[in-house]
């Protein structure tokens, strides 16, 4: 897949009667709000969630839930001069790195939050953690998530 994509995109999914339903939404990743509030919106009783392509800089995975927002990064080190990275870290709990921007080129970055974020999906926290560790750029990342869940087939047809 050869696809560009420069600005990003944000994708809901949704299990609904054993199939997934990968819909593609307006996120301008200026507030965490409009994913959350997107996945609401599908009132699925099964697994929902949002993955967001951030500018083919890095991704995010937002898991609401009745008690709280399960939140995924897979570049931590974005937060540092990035406003929609950080309130992901802000919203996790999570310490924005101290680095200095002028290092950011020189600093490989790491994935954190909830890496059991997909646990009762059947994709474990090692393995979501070795696809995130693996270099690759977000778009590619997202797909191997998809596959490894089963709705890789879905998110290509809804990128198309």
């Amino acid at each position: 897949m050869s696809q560009d994509f420069e600005d990003g995109y944000a994708v809901t999914v949704a299990a609904d009667g054993g199939e997934w339903v990968v819909r593609e939404f307006e996120d301008d990743f200026d507030s965490l709000e409009t994913s959350v509030a997107a996945v609401r919106a599908l009132r699925s009783e099964g697994a929902a969630f949002a993955i967001l392509n951030v500018e083919e800089e890095y991704l995010v995975i937002v898991r609401p839930g009745p008690s709280k927002t399960r939140l995924l990064i897979s570049d931590a080190t974005m937060a540092v001069d990035d406003d929609f990275a950080a309130d992901i870290l802000d919203e996790a709990g999570i310490d924005i790195p101290d680095i200095d921007p002028d290092e950011l080129d020189n600093i490989d970055g790491w994935p954190d939050g909830d890496f059991g974020i997909f646990a009762d999906l059947g994709l474990s926290e090692q393995v979501l953690s070795i696809v995130l560790d693996s270099g690759d750029d977000p778009h590619e990342a997202i797909m191997r998530i998809a596959e490894e869940l089963g709705f890789a087939d879905e998110l290509a047809d809804c990128l198309e």
